[in-house]
């Protein structure tokens, strides 16, 4: 792949976390695939902002924020609640007449068409909250622990929460952009809750799983990367074959 083009890879959260999560990508891909993480209000460098419990507000405020840096070929990448924040950034920007991802790409989230939120529709209490941190298996007792760190964190995951239990699936036209689905092969979410990606779009979709559990993006993190390696780079070049093809035929 030509370093000449490249391809912006913008990267959404999981409950509780920053996006810096995915700060370390950038070491391990190619030049021509750029990692953009996509911090939310309420956390890291964005510390200051109020937290968002709206997940249609928030796809709405990220679409007016990333307006100016579709000038290339990019995509969108979410795990968990951040896969279905990425979906709805998706209509947002398209309702807004932007250029579109060359793809979404979801990560241990059940397809939207007939997912139940109503478990996160109130907010938690910090009980519940690591009750479900020690179910999903990414949060080692140590930091659960470490009461000035969960103080940090809880309020942080009951909003995510709340932002889960805003969603309303609602009728809408298929993205016209592929949709690659990756999972846990031990993981909650369910493969058919998966594969009901599917319905949501016109042109493509795959599903790879992986071993481990909700958090398998971690363990299995080289694997996830070449996966995600290969599909951009299959769409970069579509994408670069189409526009040659447009130059062409504008000059002839």
């Amino acid at each position: 792949m030509s370093t000449s083009l490249s391809l912006r890879l913008f990267c959404l959260p999981y409950s509780g976390a920053s996006a810096m999560v995915y700060s370390r990508w950038r070491r391990h891909m190619p030049e021509w695939l750029q990692v953009r993480p996509l911090e939310l209000p309420g956390r890291g460098m964005r510390m200051n902002e109020p937290l968002q419990s709206d997940i249609v507000r928030l796809a709405n405020q990220l679409a007016d924020e990333i307006a100016a840096e579709l000038d290339r070929p990019y995509a969108l990448f979410g795990h968990s609640l951040g896969g279905l924040l990425a979906f709805e950034l998706a209509h947002a920007l398209r309702s807004r007449g932007l250029p579109a991802p060359l793809a979404l790409f979801t990560s241990a989230t059940a397809g939207p068409s007939r997912r139940d939120v109503s478990e996160y529709a109130e907010a938690k209490t910090d009980e519940q909250l690591m009750a479900r941190l020690r179910e999903l298996k990414g949060t080692t007792e140590e930091t659960l622990a470490n009461r000035d760190l969960m103080q940090l964190m809880l309020p942080i995951l009951r909003a995510d929460f709340l932002l889960c239990g805003s969603f309303q699936y609602g009728e809408r036209e298929p993205l016209a952009m592929p949709i690659h689905v990756f999972g846990g092969k031990q993981d909650s979410v369910r493969t058919d809750e998966l594969l009901d990606w599917q319905a949501e779009t016109s042109t493509g979709f795959s599903l790879d799983l992986f071993e481990g559990h909700h958090f398998y993006l971690i363990d299995q993190e080289a694997a996830l990367l070449r996966h995600l390696r290969r599909y951009a780079d299959g769409h970069l070049s579509r994408w670069r074959n189409s526009a040659a093809r447009q130059l062409a035929q504008a000059a002839s």
